[in-house]
């Protein structure tokens, strides 16, 4: 029963009027947002909005980040258009199942944990190209159905109408809370820009504009498709990029939320529910999706905290696809684009831009990579990829120059060498460039007390050594290796001859030269 509570959040205080028209603002935001990216990914517009309620509602009860909305996405909406577009739906219902379990594993299996590889840069370039990208997708908002049925800006009346609109939405939401905050500013954007709407019966793009919401509950699937290993093979490689989009989104959003309520979430329950919510939606006719940045700071934005924020989005948006869809079709898509930009530079980490004097050069870059790919290809998981392969490159590469070597010769003719620094693949030719071997005395001490040796390249580097030193008929002795060194040189030994005088002094050798 404790964990019931627990589950719930009923043991924390919880402000249930907030929490309520937090969820409602929510909602409505989802609606065409899921819509987009159905229709991005081929699909009919129902499919994105019952994957917006099962994976909302399931993420909201079972999630490591109270709070945090999912539902469909772009990220993974753009990894299965073509998929769509090659086999139909029945085969991305089997995608996003596979995905789920995969993600189920990846929490069961503790994975979560490495998202604290990302470097903060990274993180900057990603929230940064995200908040880009949520604003150049308002956009569309101001065109039109040409005569040929291509996209055309608005112009005239039209134009000056929408922009109108939209700014009287921004207006409400930044300006309501320096006045007061007992309702959410968002919802009350939407409300006061639908009723001039609706009342002065203002002819302007509304919901159903873009495709009808209506439809009833989510039905009950099991994907029609032939289970043959041919099927695996075609749907396994969407199914694995999926997984990781979507853990990637996810476990980002949920840190940006850390930082912003300075709480806590738990990455591993994250991937849980992830994967459960995706096994789900698969089954109830849903496109699969992950965390989504921008309704999730709508949500933390308005002063949700708990998790009665995100099931009363899921149950309100799927009471509006049942039982609403007449009225909410009738709302301005003014309003919705106008909270769109707000969450976009609310979004965008704008301090990031006062850092560029500050931060290393090769920060800079990582941040603004990442942002440009994200913008450009609209691909989240590869952006932060590309981000922390080369964060960890150039962490390579500094921490192998770093390798030092004091020399000395003691009263008895024995050369020492202190080295500082790691000794693992980048420091490696460094390394090597330290020692004289052929004027080198007879006997050479290599002092580690400073160092490490890291992998198989450092092992490899003092084999090499040793062999030189072994030619020209000199004694080589290690001092002070950690008890992991002297494990990890153990552990070569039936790769490869590790030749090192076992010094009787020291006792840190692990072999001897015959």
């Amino acid at each position: 029963m404790k964990q019931i509570f627990n589950l719930f959040d009923l043991k924390q205080k919880v402000d249930y009027k907030t929490e309520i028209l937090s969820g409602l603002t929510v909602a409505l935001a989802l609606i065409p947002e899921a819509i987009a990216f159905a229709l991005i990914a081929g699909l009919s517009p129902l499919t994105g909005l019952y994957a917006a309620f099962t994976m909302g509602l399931v993420t909201s009860v079972f999630g490591g980040r109270p709070g945090m909305i999912s539902g469909a996405t772009g990220a993974v909406a753009v990894v299965i258009v073509a998929l769509a577009k090659t086999h139909g739906p029945e085969y991305i219902f089997a995608t996003v199942i596979l995905a789920g379990i995969f993600q189920f594993l990846a929490g069961v299996l503790r994975l979560g944990k490495l998202i604290r590889l990302v470097p903060h840069p990274v993180m900057f370039g990603f929230v940064n190209g995200l908040a880009i990208v949520i604003f150049m997708s308002q956009l569309d908002q101001f065109k039109h159905a040409g005569a040929d049925g291509s996209l055309q800006w608005m112009s005239g009346g039209a134009l000056w109408l929408m922009l109108g609109l939209v700014g009287l939405t921004m207006l409400i939401i930044w300006g309501l809370p320096k006045l007061t905050k007992a309702i959410p500013s968002s919802l009350t954007a939407i409300l006061v820009v639908s009723a001039i709407v609706l009342g002065l019966n203002i002819d302007t793009k509304t919901v159903g504009d873009i495709a009808s919401i209506q439809g009833g509950f989510p039905p009950f699937n099991i994907p029609q498709l032939p289970y043959t290993l041919e099927t695996l093979t075609i749907i396994l490689p969407y199914a694995l990029i999926v997984a990781g989009v979507g853990l990637i989104e996810s476990l980002l959003t949920l840190n940006l939320i850390d930082e912003i309520t300075e709480t806590r979430g738990w990455g591993n329950k994250e991937c849980v529910a992830q994967g459960t919510a995706n096994v789900v939606t698969g089954f109830l006719s849903g496109m699969g999706g992950c965390a989504m940045i921008g309704q999730s700071l709508i949500n933390i934005s308005s002063g949700a905290r708990a998790r009665l924020s995100g099931i009363v989005a899921a149950v309100m948006l799927l009471v509006f696809i049942m039982f609403g869809a007449g009225l909410i079709e009738r709302l301005p898509m003014a309003a919705l684009t106008g909270l769109m930009i707000m969450v976009a530079i609310g979004t965008f980490e704008w301090a990031s831009l006062k850092t560029f004097s500050r931060m290393p050069k090769t920060d800079v870059l990582v941040m603004v990579l990442v942002a440009l790919i994200t913008v450009l290809v609209h691909n989240l998981a590869l952006a932060v990829l590309i981000g922390v392969i080369i964060s960890a490159l150039v962490f390579a590469w500094e921490n192998a120059k770093r390798i030092r070597a004091r020399k000395y010769v003691d009263k008895n003719g024995v050369k020492h060498y202190e080295i500082y620094g790691p000794l693992f693949f980048g420091s490696v030719t460094a390394f090597n460039e330290k020692f004289d071997v052929l004027n080198d005395p007879e006997e050479i001490i290599i002092d580690f007390s400073e160092s490490r040796v890291m992998d198989m390249s450092g092992i490899e580097a003092l084999n090499k050594l040793t062999e030189r030193y072994l030619k020209v008929g000199k004694k080589l002795h290690l001092k002070h290796l950690s008890a992991d060194c002297r494990q990890l040189l153990h552990n070569a030994n039936d790769i490869i001859d590790v030749n090192i005088i076992e010094d009787p002094t020291y006792r840190v050798a692990v072999n001897k030269i015959k």
